[in-house]
């Protein structure tokens, strides 16, 4: 698989050497439960997680922007500095890799230009924030976005941020890392790194792929 080589030569080490990518740290990510989802966190309320179980805990958070278009190509969280053996397609319950046709990934589509890294148990917050602010508010809830997301991504001066880290329960210790897509709208996939003894090293999502040659 072609995007499995590319992600290989870009994430092998601990930091992403290329002049076209310019890396940011998002912060961190806390995976209360291991279970990990990848989605539109305003758009799809109830995505599976991943069949692969991840390390509980705290893990640092990284965006890696296309520098000619200042746009999100990746988003990488980082579970520890073991040497990767191997590269995989992330897969959910039910989806083989081997039933892929040449071109064709599994993944998780994009509506609203954003997406997003968190725990299951993060998700059944989220759901339960938007339901509870609805309760509250009515007629004059505006959607999670603006209730929840909007203030993360604008400063004071209206500037628009690309990323953020977010807690919806403050009694929970989950958080979302969310980020702008790529160049927007999209079906995006995502790919772990294993080492020998196939623990989750390093989980990337793909939005642009940068074509790299090493």
């Amino acid at each position: 698989m072609k995007h499995l080589e590319n992600i290989a030569k870009l994430f092998h080490k601990n930091f992403v050497e290329s002049p076209l990518i310019e890396t940011f740290e998002v912060g961190k990510i806390v995976l209360p439960t291991g279970q990990l989802v990848a989605s539109d966190p305003l758009t799809t309320g109830e995505m599976p997680a991943f069949e692969t179980t991840f390390p509980i805990g705290e893990f640092s958070a990284f965006v890696h922007k296309e520098k000619d278009s200042n746009c999100i190509a990746y988003a990488e969280i980082v579970f520890s500095d073991t040497e990767i053996s191997e590269w995989k397609l992330a897969t959910r319950s039910g989806e083989n890799p081997e039933e892929l046709k040449d071109g064709e990934i599994f993944g998780y589509p994009v509506e609203s230009g954003m997406g997003c890294f968190m725990d299951l148990e993060t998700q059944a917050g989220l759901n339960h924030l938007e339901k509870d602010l609805f309760q509250k508010k009515g007629d004059d809830f505006m959607g999670i976005y603006e209730e929840f997301f909007h203030p993360y991504f604008f400063d004071d001066n209206g500037a628009i941020d690309q990323f953020a880290i977010l807690k919806p329960q403050e009694e929970k210790p989950g958080n979302i890392m969310a980020f702008e897509t790529g160049y927007g709208e999209g079906f995006y996939a995502t790919y772990i790194g294993f080492d020998q003894n196939n623990a989750p090293v390093k989980i990337v999502s793909e939005f642009i792929e940068m074509e790299i040659e090493q």
